[in-house]
């Protein structure tokens, strides 16, 4: 496991995605991540996923995709003796990720207003779907729904199938690595200088800045960007052709790539043609182009292919299934993805996507059963068995 956030503690009070997502990251990363959870409950993910018994126990596939290496406390806000804790675990932080509604913390006496006074150096990051401030701040966020309003899903698809929803939950997983990203630059200056930061994480900007090239295209060029499939805006032949058995992207995108694709195919006569000579050319001609590529890619299936192009140096691959991209040789090469040991079983987790000095980045420990921890952790706050045991009583905890 990676230590560059050894040291670190995180108080992660966040549910289902977006939140869970930036605590998961820094837990890769080392850090100690306290997932805050309300007590009978916890996160709604514990209920989410593709196996009913899983999510019946607590431990929904979704919950176990992101959270892997925390650690789980109980604490119930709506009490005195709850909010005493929870003052506790501040004291003991760096760093408070939530992704409530805004507003909710504050009305507890737990905004980032209250917090600086007594923490300034807590790094406290509020991640919601539209900021904390603006006209929309109080609408309620959902991953599709940020997806209709940053016009993600109007680009997504082809002219007759437009909109189309993204096949993940694209803006959640934005919003967290965004968060994430903040959060361990915030971290640089607090151990630079011990001062905090407050930061507003709004799903929908971190989901426009990741469209650079299509919003470049209208504020800059001012071209209205339009769903155009499986094709590449900027270059042809860019996109994903028909084969004998599969489909396969391929991305000319260069002049010489250009030209060993038709090499690679046996079919100079394209190079000759005058609606392919440019890159403009084959952009205004794509579909000419398309069509006159598969009736030589339909000789050969996708692997076939892949083969050939591979070896002519023109950046291609096979379009493949979910379980085949996990199962490809450079996947398991890479050892993105480990299988711990949990109270539900063998769970296979999907760990950092950098190597750090050279190693795979795994979570530490599979994630916590709701409440695993809570005496662990209270304990290490100074409370005695007594004292947990009264909170326990009090549902505080």
């Amino acid at each position: 496991m990676s230590a560059l956030l050894e040291g670190v503690r995180v108080l992660d009070l966040t549910n289902v995605l977006a939140g869970p997502v930036a605590g998961y990251q820094l837990a890769l990363l080392g850090a100690d991540v306290v997932k805050v959870e309300v007590p009978g409950t916890g996160d709604l993910a514990r209920q989410l996923g593709a196996d009913p018994d899983l999510s019946a126990r607590g431990l929904g596939a979704s919950f176990l995709a992101q959270n892997g290496g925390k650690r789980s406390v109980t604490v119930n806000l709506k009490t005195d003796g709850g909010r005493d804790v929870f003052r506790r675990l501040l004291a003991s932080a760096d760093v408070l990720v939530e992704n409530f509604r805004p507003g909710v913390l504050a009305r507890l006496g737990f905004g980032w207003e209250d917090l600086r006074r007594e923490h300034p150096g807590l790094v406290y990051c509020a991640v919601s779907g539209f900021g904390a401030t603006g006209p929309g701040s109080d609408r309620p966020a959902y991953d599709q729904v940020v997806q209709g309003l940053s016009g993600i899903m109007s680009v997504t698809g082809a002219p007759d199938t437009a909109p189309l929803r993204v096949g993940y939950p694209v803006c959640d997983s934005i919003g967290g690595l965004a968060a994430a990203f903040a959060i361990s630059s915030a971290l640089v200056r607090q151990r630079r200088t011990g001062e905090g930061a407050y930061l507003d994480v709004s799903m929908l900007d971190a989901a426009l800045s990741t469209m650079g090239w299509v919003v470049s295209d209208f504020l800059v060029a001012g071209r209205e960007p339009r769903p155009m499939g499986n094709e590449n805006r900027t270059s042809a032949p860019s996109g994903t052709f028909a084969t004998a058995d599969g489909a396969l992207n391929i991305a000319a995108n260069r002049q010489e790539q250009w030209e060993r694709l038709c090499e690679a195919l046996g079919r100079a006569d394209l190079l000759a043609d005058p609606r392919f000579e440019t890159r403009e050319d084959r952009k205004q001609h794509r579909a000419d182009l398309k069509a006159a590529l598969e009736g030589t890619l339909r000789q050969k299936s996708a692997l076939d292919w892949d083969d050939v192009l591979q070896r002519a140096g023109v950046p291609a691959a096979p379009v493949v299934s979910v379980p085949e991209a996990l199962a490809s040789a450079q996947v398991r090469h890479r050892r993105l993805v480990t299988t711990l040991d949990s109270v539900a079983g063998p769970v296979p987790l999907v760990g950092l996507p950098t190597h750090v000095d050279g190693s795979p980045v795994s979570p530490a420990a599979p994630p916590p059963v709701l409440g695993e921890h809570t005496d662990e952790v209270l304990a290490s706050l100074g409370l005695t068995a007594d004292d947990i045991a009264t909170l326990r009583e009090e549902g505080a905890v």
